[in-house]
């Protein structure tokens, strides 16, 4: 089913030609890594199979079970049903004794679970083994004392999951944050501040002035790896500092969390950028963390990148529907020149490699009638 459903001729043409097609004028250079991680792909074939497996019990997901409208919207046509949520709030009273809960590949909470598990549920876990990686950092974080400082974005689906197996926690959205939080540790500051800035991303009864002493470093596996890194040295460094190189072990603890999938398709990114090119395409859920970071990319290097999350954002005419890494929603007309033209193509790790192709054939479609009509 998923191979019918999600594999594409164009790409595996793509892949066979050097990542380079040209076709009417139009030249796709696709980057070396791209789409489908194993994670997103093992947890869409756990939940395709939990509905042959279970096909007249009611089916739950506690999430999108990835960042992909498509694969959510074929999972809803297989009967899946979604837990309702009203901003952050789950309401899993919906879920009745004899249903099957599938959990997402993000994970989902320590309390969640419990729940789950204590009204006696079939439970499908598809998380990811490298999200899961994370959470057994935190509990090495906990017997040594130290409060977790998680590089991530505080409502996103992982990081609150990851954060529930937190004793004492703070989430820190980039650099910037890091470096008021390292100032805080170094030279003190306002307390009610630092509380009112970080007043969603931190554990209950969070004292910065008491759960600061010793910090470990843990990510949300979809964040920027540069960034983490630099986050983690930062604060090494600030311990050392306040502290003394003496007590740096009792103060800072890291461990590698930064998922091999997103650090490969960074990686393709930042190669695919210096590549000659007019346009630069990234296509992945708007939800994504993963595909932000790839458009992020793209921005950072000058280029004109469009976010699309579906091969209808490409269309009707010559127009484009799009977001900008900090989820901004744009419209253009006339996006596409005519002539020739170079495109660069990546994906995010939910995308599966039919919906490339579909954006694809609406370029080549809209660039070809714009051609004929010049």
């Amino acid at each position: 089913m998923m191979t019918s459903e999600f594999t594409s001729e164009l790409i595996k043409e793509l892949r066979r030609e050097a990542y380079t097609v040209k076709r009417d004028g139009v030249t796709i250079k696709l980057a070396k890594s791209y789409g489908f991680c194993w994670g997103v792909e093992r947890a869409v074939a756990i939940a395709y199979e939990t509905r042959q497996q279970y096909p007249t019990e009611t089916l739950w997901l506690t999430n999108e079970v990835i960042h992909n409208p498509v694969v959510n919207r074929r999972l809803a046509d297989m009967g899946v049903k979604f837990v309702p949520q009203e901003g952050l709030q789950k309401d899993l009273t919906v879920v009745n004794d004899g249903d099957v809960v599938i959990l997402p590949a993000f994970g989902a909470t320590l309390e969640e679970m419990q729940y789950l598990t204590s009204r006696g549920v079939q439970i499908v876990d598809t998380t990811c083994p490298w999200v899961s990686k994370v959470w057994n950092t935190l509990d090495k974080h906990q017997r040594v004392k130290c409060t977790s400082v998680i590089h991530g974005k505080w409502k996103h689906e992982e990081t609150i999951a990851t954060a529930s197996f937190a004793e004492k926690y703070l989430i820190i959205l980039n650099l910037e944050e890091a470096k008021y939080v390292c100032n805080y540790i170094l030279n003190g500051g306002d307390r009610e501040e630092f509380l009112q800035k970080f007043k969603n991303a931190i554990s209950d009864g969070f004292d910065p002035d008491v759960d600061l002493g010793a910090v470990g470093i843990a990510n949300q596996t979809t964040m920027l790896k540069g960034e983490t890194e630099e986050i983690g040295k930062l604060f090494e460094k600030t311990m050392m500092q306040r502290y003394g190189v003496a007590e740096i072990g009792k103060r800072f603890v890291a461990f590698n969390t930064i998922c091999d999938a997103t650090q490969e398709r960074q990686d393709a990114m930042y190669e695919l950028v210096r590549e000659p090119q007019d346009i630069m395409l990234v296509i992945g859920g708007f939800n994504s963390s993963n595909t932000s970071h790839l458009q992020e990319i793209a921005e950072h290097a000058g280029l004109t990148s469009y976010w699309v999350n579906a091969p209808d954002c490409i269309g009707p005419g010559n127009s484009i529907r799009y977001r900008t890494s900090d989820g901004t929603e744009h419209t253009l007309d006339n996006f596409l020149p005519a002539g020739e033209v170079t495109i660069a193509v990546t994906s995010g790790a939910s995308t599966p490699d039919k919906v490339v192709e579909d954006c694809l054939e609406n370029v080549f479609m809209i660039h070809k009638l714009r051609c004929a009509s010049a």
